[in-house]
């Protein structure tokens, strides 16, 4: 069951993205609560209530911005991955950079280095390329997350500032919407 305004659902070569719903809670508890993944993304583990409020928060974006995150799974099997996508968190960091799309990632450790959080960027920024109206999207990194600093700069993304988020230091980076071909 998913919530709100029809979310695409892309496929590549290897995974499904598709819209997170109420039958991915244990999933995604699994995730958010993993310390591997916990590590660049601050804070503690999450509870049954936070990753509830995260569900509904990506079924929202859909509905109220036209574009939110999408859930990763194997496309051969369907094992849950991992979650990509876009989102408007409005958060209050200095520099604001609200009003623009910002995309995350996170992946499943069992995942890491078979190159799929790479696929799924890819698909989800050929995506939000195609259909979000914005000329550049950002995301926010911790400085010791190598991995995925590597990952926003292979697509693009450029250093913009160093901000200070939930107390913890972030790097914000900055991708230009590609002209049309």
């Amino acid at each position: 069951m998913t919530f709100g305004v029809p979310v695409p659902v892309i496929e590549t070569e290897r995974l499904r993205l598709r819209a997170l719903g109420a039958d991915d809670l244990d999933n995604l508890m699994t995730m958010w609560n993993d310390p591997a993944v916990l590590t660049h993304l601050g804070g503690g583990s999450r509870s049954r209530e936070e990753i509830w409020m995260r569900i509904l928060r990506y079924a929202g974006c859909w509905s109220v911005v036209g574009y939110g995150a999408w859930l990763v799974e194997a496309r051969a099997t369907g094992a849950y991955i991992g979650e990509v996508g876009f989102r408007e968190l409005k958060r209050d960091s200095e520099p604001s950079f609200a009003g623009t799309p910002e995309i995350g990632w996170a992946i499943l450790p069992a995942w890491h280095g078979r190159g799929v959080a790479s696929e799924a960027v890819a698909a989800a920024l050929a995506w939000g390329d195609a259909h979000i109206d914005a000329a550049e999207t950002v995301c926010i990194i911790a400085p010791t997350n190598a991995p995925s600093l590597r990952l926003a700069a292979r697509f693009g993304y450029e250093r913009k500032s160093d901000l200070t988020y939930r107390g913890h230091p972030q790097v914000l980076l900055g991708r230009r919407r590609p002209l049309p071909a």
